[in-house]
């Protein structure tokens, strides 16, 4: 179907925006910090216009659509699921470098993280329905595991919002930001999803909200890049702070290495229970001799 005006501008600015966010991203340098976001860049950048042609020449009144149909149907879910098997990488790379700073963390983190992404991406594919093998199963194992990634990029969206001060990190670092971009797009992915319907076309209102959203997600990505970044000083923790031996505790696990982690005496809740058992002793010691 032909897109109205609303969402062919919209669409063009998209695509504008996606190549400014490359342009910024590739041209300060920080493909070396996030190479894996580098490549979702290049992924999107490089097949937006392929896809936009495809769709504009099969939409076409007297176009042969017979021949166009084929060929944007399995260049747009091929996009598709690369863009989130990429994602995933991008989701992990996040997630390591806010927690660079805390190598035993970090390190117990990344397996927690596989197994957490393991347990999404099954939980995913089980809902895909195998009964019948055919063209259409693409879409839904595409959209399964595009859901078991989006789910994963709303808790990194949490665990950055909860930890943020605890991490010492700062809402204007960069991978905050691409973490609230993936956040708010991942939100606007299950919004859309849970009220689209299998016959909605292209220029409904609902349609023109969700790119709406993507927009925004855009616009969050480029302002982030385009501002100068605070510079990461080395973080400095008490040692008797929370953070401290959790990071200590996690990096001696698995290395046999002993850990002393101090509890105040009093809070204590075997010392408690040992000083109730010392007086049961002791009254029943000074019961037996008074016999």
């Amino acid at each position: 179907m032909p897109l109205n005006f609303a969402m062919s501008l919209m669409s063009a600015v998209e695509f504008v925006l996606w190549t400014a966010l490359g342009v910024v991203f590739w041209s300060k340098g920080l493909h070396r910090r996030f190479p894996a976001m580098s490549g979702y860049l290049a992924l999107r950048v490089t097949s937006m216009p392929v896809l936009m042609g495809l769709l504009y020449l099969q939409g076409r009144p007297n176009g042969n659509a017979e021949f166009f149909y084929p060929l944007y149907f399995y260049s747009y879910w091929a996009v598709y699921v690369a863009s989130a098997v990429t994602l995933f990488f991008v989701t992990f790379e996040i997630f390591r470098s806010v927690l660079s700073a805390f190598t035993g963390l970090l390190r117990l983190g990344t397996m927690v993280f596989r197994w957490a992404a393991l347990v999404s991406l099954i939980a995913s594919l089980a809902t895909v329905s195998y009964t019948h093998i055919s063209v259409m199963l693409i879409p839904e194992v595409a959209y399964a595991l595009m859901r078991s990634v989006s789910i994963l990029e709303l808790c990194l969206l949490g665990f950055l919002c909860l930890c943020l001060n605890a991490l010492r990190l700062s809402v204007r670092d960069l991978a905050f930001g691409i973490g609230l971009g993936f956040g708010l797009m991942s939100a606007n992915d299950f919004i859309f999803t849970a009220l689209n319907t299998a016959s909605s076309s292209l220029n409904t209102p609902l349609q023109i909200a969700y790119q709406s959203g993507i927009l925004l997600s855009l616009g969050t990505w480029l302002v982030y890049c385009a501002l100068p970044e605070p510079a990461r000083k080395p973080v400095v923790m008490p040692a008797n702070s929370t953070i401290y031996r959790w990071n200590e505790i996690a990096a001696a696990l698995g290395h046999g290495t002993q850990v002393a982690v101090q509890q105040p005496a009093n809070s204590f809740f075997l010392t408690d229970v040992e000083r109730v058992v010392e007086k049961v002793l002791t009254r029943n010691l000074q019961g037996n001799e008074s016999k």
